[in-house]
C-alpha cells in the first residue's frame, strides 16, 4: 500500500482551513460578548452620572442658583423620564 503524499497534504490543508475558519468565528463571538459587556458597563456609568448631575442641579437650585439651573434640571428630568419609558416599551 502506497501513501499518496499529495492526498495527505490536501487533507491536512483542508483541515487547517476549516480549523482556521472555526477559530475565526469563535474569536468573533468572544469579541462581540466583550463589547456587549463594555456597553453594559458604560450604560451603568452614564446612569450614575445622570443621577449625580440631577442631585447637583437640585442642590444648586436649593442654594438659589435660578438662572439656567431650573431649565437644565427640567430638561434632564424630561430626558430621563423619556428614556425610562422607552426602555419599558422595548
Amino acid at each position: 500500500m502506497t501513501v499518496d503524499f499529495l492526498k495527505v497534504a490536501e487533507i491536512l490543508a483542508a483541515l487547517a482551513a476549516v480549523g482556521g475558519a472555526v477559530f475565526g468565528v469563535v474569536k468573533w463571538v468572544l469579541r462581540q460578548n466583550k463589547q456587549d459587556e463594555d456597553i453594559r458597563a458604560m450604560k451603568e456609568e452614564q446612569t450614575l452620572i445622570c443621577f449625580a448631575l440631577k442631585a447637583c442641579l437640585d442642590g444648586l437650585e436649593q442654594l438659589g442658583a435660578n438662572h439656567t439651573v431650573p431649565v437644565a434640571k427640567d430638561k434632564l428630568e424630561k430626558y430621563l423620564n423619556q428614556k425610562a419609558h422607552d426602555q419599558d416599551s422595548a
